[in-house]
C-alpha cells in the first residue's frame, strides 16, 4: 500500500504540474486555425478549460478508485482508462494554449476533491465503484454533447478533440458495465450532476 501511495502521489504531481504526454495523433491537428471573433475565442477557450478540468478530475477519480480497489483485474482496467484519459489531458491543454487561454487556477482543489470521491467510491466495493465510473462517463458524454453544440461551428480543431473524447468516454462506460458495474441510485446520480454543474460553472471563469 505504501508503494502504491507513493506512485499515486507521483501521478498527482505529474497531472497538476507537468505537461501531459500523448502517443495518439491529436484530433483536428490537420485542420487550419479558425477565424474567431474575440467573443467566440473566449467562449471556446472557457469550454476547453472546463474539459481540461474534467480530465484532471478523471485522473484523480481513477487514481482514488485504484487505490481502494480490491480486485487486481478491476484495478488494471481503471489504470488503463486513466492512461487513456491522460491523452485527453494533453489534447485539451494544448488546445487551450492555441486559443491563448490557461488552465483552471483551482486545479489542485478539483484534483483533491475528485481523489477523495474516487477513494470513497472504491471503498464501497468494486461493483459500486464501477457503477460510479460508468455513471461518471455517461454524464461526461452528455456534457461533451452539449459542448459540441455550443462550440463555434468553425472551430474544427476544438470540435475534433471533443468528439474523440466523447467516443473514448462511451468506451470507458461500456468497459465498466462489462466488468460488473451496478446502477447507482437516482439520488446519487442527481448529486453527481449537481457537483458537476458547480465545477463547470466555476471553471468557465476561474
Amino acid at each position: 500500500m505504501t508503494d502504491r501511495i507513493v506512485i499515486e502521489f507521483d501521478k498527482a504531481l505529474r497531472t497538476l504540474f507537468v505537461r501531459a504526454p500523448t502517443t495518439r495523433k491529436i484530433p483536428g491537428c490537420e485542420q487550419a486555425e479558425a477565424i474567431l471573433s474575440e467573443k467566440e475565442r473566449a467562449h471556446a477557450e472557457a469550454l476547453m478549460r472546463i474539459n481540461h478540468v474534467g480530465e484532471v478530475c478523471a485522473q484523480a477519480l481513477y487514481q482514488g478508485q485504484a487505490l481502494s480497489c480490491s480486485d487486481p483485474g478491476v484495478r488494471q482496467a481503471l489504470q488503463q482508462a486513466a492512461y487513456e484519459e491522460t491523452e485527453h489531458l494533453a489534447w485539451t491543454e494544448r488546445r487551450l494554449a492555441e486559443l491563448g487561454g490557461r488552465t483552471s487556477l483551482l486545479n489542485p482543489l478539483w484534483y483533491l476533491g475528485a481523489l477523495s470521491i474516487g477513494f470513497g467510491a472504491g471503498k464501497l466495493g468494486d461493483t459500486w465503484s464501477l457503477g460510479f465510473l460508468a455513471e461518471t462517463e455517461r454524464q461526461v458524454e452528455a456534457h461533451l454533447d452539449h459542448h459540441l453544440s455550443d462550440l463555434p461551428w468553425q472551430d474544427l480543431k476544438s470540435r475534433a478533440i471533443v468528439e474523440q473524447m466523447r467516443l473514448d468516454e462511451i468506451s470507458h462506460a461500456a468497459t465498466a458495465v462489462r466488468l460488473g458495474a451496478r446502477e447507482l441510485p437516482a439520488a446519487a446520480r442527481l448529486a453527481m450532476q449537481l457537483v458537476s454543474r458547480t465545477m463547470t460553472r466555476t471553471a468557465y471563469y476561474v
